[in-house]
């Protein structure tokens, strides 16, 4: 089950940075947090009618803590989000996407003094590996630190706390009630934001956005596959693998992305982008390598 769940998470980032030049273009037209909005509440509606099928199959005891579960989940996700929407205001793209990748280094740290989870040596040199990688694909500006920078950081620390939230809930909470909670709270927070930002979130209902047949197929793709499948499938799949092994095939999302970007709009990939997805990839199969069980030493007396 644990190749399967790997295969399927791998699938979901594929998922991820194939969509992501249709949410650039989509952002033309509107507002980051009025489309979070929109995305994760249409998502929720694409779980609703499953979920609602599946009603009668429940016993009249709900599973207790499964709200605040769910909510926990999805608060850090909105963070996650938010925050880098926010930060992509003061920095750069690259820094933005270097930092953001920085949660495959925080997640296998966190699982260590959160979950006790142990990890392999190979695991580690994996994380290094994929770190480097990261580095190579998107930290083309060096300059100085600055207040966008560090709001990325925080979003890297909630997209890593997202994982680790999801690996506590995730075997003992079922999947698709656990997945809906968290789309509405990030549908709900971000409802919430675009007006504390002061976003024209009614501006999706004006006429050149109604026309827009790339944002409406942006909204309904990343909204049912990207968001409703990609989640319930993080959810569900992260019964079977572990935190740190969900981060490192995450960061293989710049990878795809930018393979996507190269094929779908012919944006260039520089010598050090490809170097840098070699190295993920890499880490990737390196942290999958089986570690050699040492041999107990056995003393022989004459």
């Amino acid at each position: 089950m644990k190749k399967t769940a790997d295969f399927s998470l791998l699938f979901v980032v594929f998922i991820w940075g194939v969509t992501f030049v249709m949410v650039q273009n989509a952002l033309s037209f509107l507002a980051p947090f009025t489309f979070n909005a929109v995305r994760f509440f249409m998502a929720f509606v694409f779980l609703l009618i499953p979920y609602i099928s599946t009603l009668h199959k429940k016993g009249k005891n709900g599973n207790k803590g499964l709200f605040m579960a769910g909510f926990h989940i999805g608060v850090w996700l909105f963070l996650g989000y938010g925050l880098q929407t926010i930060g992509l205001n003061y920095t750069t793209p690259a820094k933005t996407g270097f930092i953001t990748g920085l949660s495959v280094v925080m997640v296998p740290v966190f699982s260590l003094l959160l979950l006790k989870h142990r990890l392999s040596r190979h695991t580690i040199i994996g994380v290094a590996a994929a770190t480097i990688g990261l580095y190579l694909m998107t930290f083309a500006d060096r300059s100085n630190l600055n207040i966008g920078d560090l709001l990325v950081f925080l979003c890297a620390i909630s997209f890593a706390m997202q994982i680790i939230t999801t690996a506590k809930y995730a075997k003992t909470l079922p999947a698709l009630p656990l997945t809906l909670i968290q789309v509405s709270t990030v549908s709900l927070l971000s409802f919430v934001s675009a007006f504390i930002f002061k976003e024209n979130h009614s501006v999706i209902f004006s006429s050149e956005v109604m026309l827009q047949k790339d944002v409406w197929t942006a909204l309904l793709v990343t909204a049912a596959l990207a968001t409703a499948f990609a989640f319930f499938a993080q959810t569900f799949f992260q019964a079977y693998t572990t935190p740190t092994r969900v981060a490192l095939i995450f960061s293989m999302e710049p990878v795809f992305a930018a393979l996507s970007s190269y094929i779908l709009i012919g944006e260039k990939l520089t010598s050090a982008s490809i170097i840098g997805c070699a190295f993920i990839f890499l880490g990737m199969i390196f942290a999958e390598l089986p570690v050699k069980k040492k041999k107990p030493v056995t003393q022989e007396f004459s």
